[in-house]
């Protein structure tokens, strides 16, 4: 009697250990051919909240790959990448779910929700009460992607990397927290007990995180039961060929096949619980027995910068390379399997506290480390600011690149509304400096002890960045608002300013200007023969701050000295008690473009070996310029160049001052002035005088936007001169003078691409307005369709009539404001000459009607007729003086081989006839292309900003 009591008590403690916890029973049957899963599993979701549930919300992020119109499609198109969208059906993967049943065997009403198709609604029978349990089972099969998307699903060679593949319960605390998988590996589930079964082939190995209870095996089946107690991921790879290792330490496994060519495994072993140590002291055990790290884990969060260089050229030794990426990805996931706080609207906390630590190992490891590494002691390099840099300084570099561009984003903006540079290198970098910027002010170590007791205290539970904030506000008396308002919560720049010095004998009085809206602090230094004195924090400047110092033997004071401070400008915080009261810095002068040293007024000078075009053929010459790595706001440069096909001194210059604009839809105001001299033909040569102004307006709600706005005012003063060998006839009118107002707006997206364009020009003999407007359109078929208009006309048109210089242009425009990067400008035969620039009239075949004096408008429409092979035809009419309007049509084959960038055109018919069958095809073939750097940059750029 004693025994069957003692056995219904311990069978009640049972359930109720497991009714108060989630857990997943979960039944796998993988099968490879089909790339399909069979599952049936059995999901115990306990509602931990105060509030009554009548429906439950589970993730399904399998079946964010179903269509190309989910969210995760809708990412891939924005980054402009196309692999989903040109994907087969059967590349793609989705869920079909056979049903979902309570603990009583009723069938659940159950539905995809509209805009979250990766994520499903369970209408309950009972409703669920608090501190209440409520079983449910589901069978479903999942039809798995392959990997070349996202990293996860099938490779080619049928291994298996899953994550995030099986259906989990949403959090809820107070609202429910699902969202759709955008490729940001940001999944936010609660905790639960897993047991999971897993039959697949006979030929793969298993790895896994779990713990391994039992392993049954057939002729051709293997069968894996695994445990794990408190999860919220689980990361499965089946390959037939494991490359994982693991090392054991004292603190916990690690279970790795990052790359270590090189490093022998007794290294490996020492690195790997030097690391395992390091975060155990500084963040916490870690509440299991393994971690598992992969390469596509340290793929997707890599050290950016010259790490990422080839092998043979890369200026750090192979255990630190391999150290750091071991660390950098062992923080993530220890962060990511420990402190559940929503990864999608506070992941700054995470983000930063892993790059913390990165900060404070290689401070505490490889203190002497070098941004460049090796490099930093080779001949030359190392008199470049960049080889003075430290290892870490690398992360306010990046962080600043967005600040310097104004497109740096608030620390709590949703993870899925950050540009991509942002949610993988600014924001992470923002968010750690932030912490050292912290840890600096409060000092006495308060942040790190506030981190590991939050850590600890809140490990494998539901929290937030706000307990965060209470815990570290209750541990110190300094005002620490300005943190979590000014510097997390929005976009506030830092930048302050040393100025109005005065000294006595015994004093020193200066003012300290704080030019931004904030209540950060700065930290103040005073030198003498250049060894620091003193350093103190001065707080809440509002404006400006008048201070008053004993002189001492200070010789010079300066603000944020260290640069644990991200701030935007630091030129100007420093002043001298010796030398000239207005110039502090002496000049420096450097080859090359460097990191911009605050201590010295540098000018750089770059070497310049071109070929402008065929004229001046090679062009040697050198470019005096300030810009440095980060941008700066005021921006000059001369570059004088000797032409040797010309035997002449070509060259330009420009002067131009950017006003960046927080927080509005016009964020970018640049005005300033170029002017260049070069040839345009042989022995024929230009002068170009252009002052200008521009402002840039875009989404500011949305900066992942590619809409864009765009506002241009300038005044061309044009004179060009024609020598005794020229080719060209003697010029009617040699010297002109434009003025030009331009507005576009462009949309320009992977799948719906729209742009707008207004130009508006007068001069003496001429005034016209034109417009233009382009359309691209990519169906779920991979057919691209595209559409220009244009329509110009005259206002006034007193030009000689003999001249079509200033007419509209059929297929080749004159190009007399010089905007187009022809590299045979005035070439009527030859390669050069079929260069091709769609504007103006857009036509690929040159008509005997190639100009309109009067008015011209155009239609040039292409659709694809097999992969990048499309059909292109160009319809318009074209009015002269004194003549009726003329038809005109060409039609052919383009090939689209990148497109904007490089397109080859052949005509076949048009108003000449059949083109394909004339003499001398091979001169009609018109050519699309660019050598400019910064047109080549932005295929790079479109992705990541």
């Amino acid at each position: 009697m004693r025994l069957n009591s003692f056995l219904s008590i311990a069978f009640f403690f049972w359930s109720s250990i497991v009714i108060c916890q989630n857990s997943i029973d979960l039944a796998a049957s993988i099968d490879v051919t089909t790339k399909t899963i069979q599952i049936k599993e059995r999901i115990v979701y306990q509602n931990e909240s105060n509030d009554t549930l009548s429906t439950i919300y589970l993730n399904d992020w399998n079946n964010s790959y179903s269509t190309k119109k989910t969210p995760l499609a809708t990412r891939f198109t924005e980054e402009f990448n196309n692999k989903f969208h040109f994907a087969k059906s059967k590349q793609r993967g989705y869920t079909i779910i056979t049903n979902i049943k309570d603990q009583s065997e009723n069938s659940l009403h159950f539905e995809n929700l509209e805009e979250f198709p990766d994520v499903i609604s369970v209408k309950l029978q009972t409703p669920l009460l608090p501190n209440q349990s409520y079983d449910i089972s589901l069978s479903y099969n999942l039809v798995l992607p392959d990997d070349n998307f996202t990293g996860y699903g099938i490779s080619p060679n049928k291994d298996f990397n899953l994550k995030y593949w099986y259906i989990t319960p949403v959090v809820y605390n107070g609202e429910w927290n699902y969202y759709s998988n955008k490729n940001l590996d940001d999944l936010y589930i609660p905790k639960a007990d897993l047991k999971l079964q897993i039959e697949f082939p006979i030929n793969y190995q298993l790895i896994s995180e779990l713990n391994t209870l039992d392993i049954k095996q057939t002729l051709d089946k293997q069968t894996f039961f695994l445990h794990g107690k408190d999860r919220v991921n689980t990361h499965l790879i089946l390959k037939k060929f494991s490359d994982f290792k693991f090392v054991q330490t004292d603190d916990f496994t690690i279970f790795s096949n990052l790359s270590s060519e090189g490093i022998p495994s007794e290294e490996k072993a020492i690195i790997t619980d030097k690391i395992t140590r390091f975060i155990t002291e500084n963040l916490g055990e870690y509440p299991h027995e393994r971690l598992l790290i992969t390469k596509d884990d340290y793929k997707k969060d890599p050290l950016y910068g010259l790490n990422q260089l080839p092998d043979f050229i890369r200026p750090f030794p192979d255990n630190f390379q391999y150290e750091l990426k071991l660390l950098k990805t062992a923080l993530n996931k220890y962060l990511e399997n420990t402190l559940l706080v929503n990864p999608r609207k506070d992941y700054w906390l995470r983000d930063g506290i892993q790059i913390y630590f990165l900060m404070k190992y290689v401070e505490t490891y490889y203190p002497d480390t070098k941004l460049l590494g090796t490099l930093a002691n080779f001949w030359g390099i190392r008199s470049f600011h960049a080889s003075d840099l430290k290892y870490n300084d690398q992360f306010n570099l990046f962080f600043m690149q967005m600040v310097r561009n104004n497109r740096d984003q608030a620390l709590t903006t949703s993870k899925d509304s950050l540009l991509k540079y942002n949610a993988n290198i600014a924001g992470k970098y923002k968010a750690g400096i932030g912490l050292r910027y912290l840890d600096n002010y409060v000092n006495s170590n308060i942040v790190e002890t506030t981190i590991y007791d939050y850590l600890k205290n809140n490990q494998l539970k539901i929290t937030s960045s706000t307990n965060f904030e209470n815990l570290i506000k209750s541990k110190t008396s300094k005002d620490l608002n300005w943190f979590f308002t000014d510097y997390i919560d929005s976009r506030k720049k830092i930048d302050f300013k040393i100025r109005d010095l005065e000294k006595s004998e015994d004093s020193i009085k200066f003012t300290i200007r704080n030019k931004r809206d904030n209540a950060m602090p700065i930290s103040l230094f005073t030198f003498k023969n250049d060894s620091i004195i003193s350093k103190s924090w001065i707080d809440n400047i509002k404006g400006d701050s008048t201070i008053t110092l004993p002189r001492n033997s200070t010789e010079k004071l300066a603000l944020n000295y260290d640069n644990a401070i991200p701030e935007f400008n630091l030129r100007d915080n420093y002043k001298s008690l010796k030398g000239f009261p207005f110039n502090n810095k002496p000049f420096q002068f450097r080859l090359f473009k460097d990191i911009e040293d605050p201590n010295y007024n540098q000018l750089f000078l770059m070497p310049l070996v071109e070929f402008n075009n065929i004229y001046d053929g090679l062009t040697l010459g050198a470019k005096f310029y300030n810009k440095t790595v980060l941008r700066k706001r005021l921006n000059y440069k001369f570059s004088p160049q000797y032409a040797t096909k010309s035997k002449s001194l070509t060259g330009s210059g420009s002067l131009y001052y950017t006003h960046h604009i927080e927080d509005f839809d016009l964020y970018r105001l640049t005005y300033g002035m170029n002017a260049k001299y070069n040839s345009f033909a042989e022995d024929s040569f230009v002068k170009i005088f252009t002052p200008s102004v521009s402002l840039f307006f875009r989404d500011n709600d949305d900066f992942r936007s590619d809409k864009s706005k765009y506002l241009n005012l300038r005044y061309l003063d044009i004179s060009r001169e024609v020598g005794e060998n020229a080719i060209i006839e003697d010029l009617l009118d040699p010297d002109y003078s434009v003025l030009n107002l331009r507005y576009v707006s462009s949309n320009p997206g992977l799948v719906n691409f729209n742009k707008w364009y207004y130009d508006v020009q007068f001069a003496d003999k001429f005034g016209k307005v034109s417009i233009n407007y382009e359309y691209r359109k990519l169906s779920e078929s991979n057919r691209q369709f595209n559409l220009r208009l244009f329509a110009g006309t005259f206002l006034y048109n007193k030009t000689d009539p003999n001249s079509d210089y200033f007419s509209f242009a059929l297929d080749r425009p004159t190009d007399y404001l010089f905007d187009y990067n022809y590299l045979g400008r005035s070439e009527a035969s030859g390669v050069f000459s079929q260069q091709i620039i769609i504007a103006e009239g857009g036509f690929k075949s040159k008509l005997k009607t190639p100009f309109a004096n009067q008015w011209m408008t155009t239609a040039n429409v292409s659709s694809t007729i097999w992969k990048y092979i499309e059909a292109y035809g160009d319809l318009g009419l074209v009015k002269n003086k004194g003549l009726n309007p003329a038809f005109v049509y060409d039609s052919g084959i383009k090939l689209d081989l990148v497109t904007d960038y490089f397109e080859l055109y052949f005509p076949i018919y048009s108003n000449l006839g059949w083109e394909i069958g004339q003499p001398n095809y091979d001169q009609k073939i018109r050519i699309k292309f660019t050598l400019d750097p910064q047109a080549l940059l932005g295929l790079f750029r479109r992705k990541w900003y």
